[in-house]
């Protein structure tokens, strides 16, 4: 529980900016077990949906999750596709006459002849443009930044920009060298009291001050 001389957002809160009701905090929302949110990332409603309402053909019985990290931004209109998605692709129809019944239901497939992606891994501090769409087993590294109306279908690596139907790389954020050394700075995993008050170097970018705030901690 935050305490009452916390800097920042209580991230308790479902509802983070005072008088808004669209911005919301995604762990303080969620009621399903197979979705995993970190702090202080949250989803811009666009019509006050829930960001679960976002999550879509997720069922248990897949056992398949979405994992999100700390810090991530997630733009209105933003759809996860998971495995419960998928349709047999290896007879000569891809029809799920199974889900209709009325005897159609003996032809239900096991789980192991359908497709499965695995779990749909979404790490910190990313940025995820409105109305993307990702599609499962899919994994966003750290500090990436996805266009606006992306179709996602391979796993993107840290600290690029991506966009386009599909996906693909558009550039790197920054050089391999710094790269490497955000990763293994992790400022989102700092006390929040850290980040709060040094939230200049991050945002401004000051590696170097960022690099002996780390060797401090």
């Amino acid at each position: 529980m935050a305490s009452n001389n916390q800097l920042g957002p209580n991230p308790d809160d479902k509802y983070p900016i005072k008088g808004n009701q669209v911005v919301q905090f995604i762990k303080n929302t969620i009621t399903r077990p197979n979705i995993i949110a970190g702090e202080y990332s949250y989803y811009d409603a666009r019509n006050g949906e829930s960001f679960e309402n976002q999550v879509l053909y997720h069922y248990e019985f897949f056992v398949d999750q979405l994992i999100i990290g700390k810090f991530c931004a997630i733009a209105p209109g933003v759809t996860f596709i998971m495995n419960g998605a998928n349709h047999r692709m290896d007879g000569f129809s891809t029809y799920p006459f199974n889900i209709f019944g009325n005897g159609w239901e003996k032809y239900t497939p096991t789980l192991n002849q359908l497709p499965f992606k695995g779990d749909t891994i979404i790490e910190n501090d990313v940025w995820i443009g409105m109305d993307t769409v990702i599609l499962p087993g899919i994994k966003i590294g750290n500090g990436a930044i996805i266009a606006a109306k992306s179709v996602i279908t391979q796993n993107v690596e840290p600290y690029t920009i991506v966009g386009g139907n599909p996906a693909k790389k558009l550039r790197n954020r920054f050089s391999e060298e710094m790269i490497n050394e955000l990763l293994e700075i992790k400022w989102w995993d700092f006390d929040i009291d850290i980040i709060s008050n040094h939230i200049d170097m991050i945002v401004n970018g000051e590696i170097e001050n960022l690099r002996n705030l780390k060797s401090k901690i």
